[in-house]
């Protein structure tokens, strides 16, 4: 299948208490054979651009104009539709996170502005939303106490934790409180603490003088690719948990992505993984590769069902998308792409399922179905024409 490309998770209330464990499987649904026709070539001088196209259609299943200048286009996407109706009575309507990026203005390649290819999440179909790479920005973004970058720096300089910073205010509300939310919000600030933690240890190493896989990254990534990704998931699941974010995206790296993913024990880079001509060898690597990509995603499911939420847990009130842009990324189609959803939508979804659409329909029925669950009042969404039964 072709590259994971984000999943997307959009929740619809928090609060309380998980009544009985589950296997993730219980919450997961699965729909093939559906069409990303919009990421496209329509035209003859379109044909070769997919990989730079495709990001941006993800989420908006809408085909963008061709341009290498700042009058991009293509459409709204469906998290940031979600975030407008329901993510204003948050501290952040949403987020966006990403594992790799350009961090490039102007053209790419193809004849596409890189902007197309840096992120999954348009507010409008001008407003493209930057992605946060470094562990410790988004962090700051989510829990950094301070009224501005500058109370923040100088936490910072002085190696204060959040924690620390905050200490009265937590010893203040902690009298308020009952012995159920008083060890609610204990093992909420152990998470905060650990995470926290887990960044400096990172930036300390990358500041050590030790050789760095990734020299030009921000000194809050780390080399590793899977600690990455852990560390993004737990951020998204401690933002959710305490309502400050509702929605997020997260753009788990690039199409034309040249990295090793060493943790796999595939040695080929990405990009040229998937251009496997269709030898059986090749193919079995880029197989191999894909796994990897997808046996992350449990990580998430796994944290958000261990968090109480009401009466069950995160991952009840959830709704999660995981999936690619690209269905043959051989050949550069986006036939059959490969999609799956988790999470019970508070009781609108249920699991074990797997849905087989006719032959060319539109991925956007999905992401239309996965509106109306969560109750946005829309006809249509894309180039959609019905409903998928999920």
């Amino acid at each position: 299948m072709g590259r994971p490309a984000a999943p997307a998770r959009a929740r619809t209330n928090i609060t309380g208490l998980p009544k009985k464990k589950a296997p993730i499987s219980n919450s997961a649904r699965r729909s093939s054979d559906t069409d990303l026709h919009p990421a496209t070539a329509w035209a003859a001088a379109e044909e070769g651009a997919d990989h730079f196209r495709s990001s941006c259609v993800y989420l908006t299943a809408a085909h963008p104009k061709m341009t290498e200048g700042s009058d991009y286009f293509v459409g709204t996407s469906i998290d940031q539709l979600y975030a407008q109706k329901f993510g204003q009575d948050t501290p952040l309507p949403s987020i966006q996170l990403c594992i790799e990026m350009v961090d490039a203005s102007g053209a790419c390649d193809y004849g596409y502005a890189c902007v197309y290819a840096d992120t999954i999440s348009w507010a409008s179909p001008t407003q493209p939303l930057p992605m946060t790479l470094d562990p410790r920005m988004a962090f700051e973004n989510l829990f950094g106490e301070g009224g501005t970058p500058e109370d923040r720096r100088e936490r910072q300089r002085v190696n204060r934790s959040i924690l620390d910073w905050i200490s009265r205010d937590v010893a203040r509300l902690q009298k308020n409180l009952g012995a159920s939310d008083r060890s609610r919000l204990s093992a909420y600030l152990d998470n905060v603490r650990e995470i926290e933690r887990r960044i400096e240890r990172i930036e300390k190493y990358n500041s050590s003088g030790e050789a760095r896989a990734l020299p030009a990254a921000p000194l809050g990534v780390p080399d590793s690719y899977e600690q990455h990704v852990k560390l993004m998931f737990d951020l998204q699941v401690l933002a959710f948990m305490t309502d400050t974010t509702r929605v997020s995206a997260f753009k788990m790296s690039r199409d034309v992505s040249t990295r090793v993913f060493t943790e796999s024990g595939v040695k080929v880079p990405f990009h040229p993984c998937s251009h496997h001509g269709e030898a059986p060898a090749k193919v079995a690597e880029f197989a191999k590769l894909n796994r990897y990509h997808v046996s992350l995603v449990p990580y998430f499911l796994e944290k958000l069902k261990n968090t109480p939420d009401g009466d069950g847990n995160l991952l009840d009130h959830s709704l999660v998308m995981y999936g690619s842009p690209m269905g043959d990324s051989n050949v550069h189609n986006h036939k059959r792409v490969p999609i799956f959803l988790a999470g019970h939508a508070n009781g609108k979804l249920k699991g074990n399922l797997h849905v087989r659409c006719a032959d060319s329909t539109p991925m956007a029925n999905v992401l239309l179905t996965m509106a109306h669950k969560l109750g946005m009042n829309i006809d249509r969404f894309g180039d959609s024409n019905g409903e998928v039964a999920i």
